[in-house]
């Protein structure tokens, strides 16, 4: 029998291993899905519906019985535990409102699939708060989280699917057992009942359909922290070295102008956008053909939310014009001219020779 505390029951010696898995009805469907963001121009919102939120699913949906749900923490721990659906939600909540961001396919280059972007509130228990009750080892280094789907994915095959996270990341106030997200319980697609978040990394690490959270010392060699989701290391002046794909990278998009709007020649138009990353982003340079136009207006950042920005250029000509926005974070890193999945894009301005002389066709580029 399990010893009952407050809101959660520690396991003994007689717990069957992997007993968490029976919550899993099944995986259907079965097989990779991506559902793509809308495009720059169309996320006007500054928190992200599920409607227009970017989907990912490696090897499938999980379809879990909420009533038979549980979540175990063991590994290097002194107190293992379970914890079912119901004593979950009655513990201390809080809720982040943080980007979310897909890395991208792990098959091709990362600079392919970019700005697959939203920015939405999830709610749910600090992991924190469990681990403080289960007690880690002095030499527990990464939290392990395993998902309830299972299959293959690129022709490799997985029993779960299996992430971590450094115990120093795993710590961090902002990391969350979340069973919300923008106020609704989590759909089957979105991971629900149950997932990992870990704002400021890329979602990758937030782990859904959550049933296990192994405390270890050294990384796990599943498919997910070694076959896919590394790249290589920009600090390696060998290029040979790799990291994991964790930390989200400073990052910015422009929003407006739109792709095709038109504008007279000369104009002023505000330039408005997003940017994002691991740490604050406390500057967004504007540049028109390549000449500095200043730095934008940046709203602050409260948690791990997306900023707004916004400036005021003006285009004297007509002509193909080139406007671009370049974020740099809190540290100083700031987004590469090229060659980097987090390269500075931008709006494509041209004139519209089919149109009116004299005016201008806007493009994202």
């Amino acid at each position: 029998m399990a010893e009952k505390h407050d809101s959660v029951d520690f396991l003994d010696p007689t717990h069957i291993p992997d007993s968490e898995r029976g919550a899993l009805v099944a995986v259907q469907p079965q097989g990779f899905f991506i559902r793509h963001p809308p495009k720059p121009h169309d996320l006007n919102e500054n928190v992200t519906d599920e409607a227009h939120l970017f989907q990912t699913i490696h090897m499938g949906a999980a379809v879990v019985d909420t009533s038979q749900w549980r979540l175990i923490i063991d590994g290097l721990v002194e107190r293992p535990l379970s914890i079912n659906f119901d004593q979950l939600r009655q513990m201390a909540s809080e809720s982040v409102t943080s980007f979310h961001e897909c890395y991208g396919s792990p098959l091709i280059a990362p600079t392919k699939n970019v700005w697959r972007i939203g920015n939405v509130e999830w709610t749910g228990v600090p992991l924190r708060d469990l681990l403080a009750i289960a007690r880690p080892h002095p030499q527990a280094s990464y939290v392990w989280s395993d998902g309830l789907d299972s299959g293959v994915f690129a022709g490799v095959s997985a029993d779960r699917y299996r992430k971590d996270l450094p115990m120093e990341k795993a710590l961090s106030p902002e990391v969350l057992v979340a069973y919300e997200m923008n106020g609704q319980p989590l759909g089957k697609e979105r991971g629900g009942p149950v997932r990992l978040v870990v704002p400021g990394w890329f979602g990758t690490s937030s782990t859904k359909w959550l049933c296990r959270l192994s405390v270890q010392a050294t990384r796990p060699q599943g498919p997910f922290t070694t076959v896919f989701y590394n790249e290589l290391d920009p600090e390696d002046e060998t290029g040979v070295r790799t990291r994991p794909v964790w930390k989200a990278q400073p990052n910015a998009m422009i929003v407006r102008p739109r792709p095709h709007e038109v504008f007279d020649s000369p104009c002023d138009f505000e330039v408005w956008g997003r940017a994002w990353g691991a740490e604050e982003i406390v500057l967004v340079d504007i540049s028109l053909n390549g000449d500095d136009c200043g730095q934008a207006t940046l709203a602050p950042r409260t948690q791990f939310e997306w900023q707004l920005f916004s400036l005021r250029v003006s285009v004297p000509h007509k002509g193909r014009q080139i406007i671009q926005a370049r974020a740099t974070d809190k540290l100083g890193a700031q987004q590469p001219l090229g060659h980097s999945r987090n390269h500075i894009n931008g709006a494509s301005l041209r004139s519209g020779q089919d149109l009116l002389v004299g005016q201008l066709l806007v493009r994202q580029w």
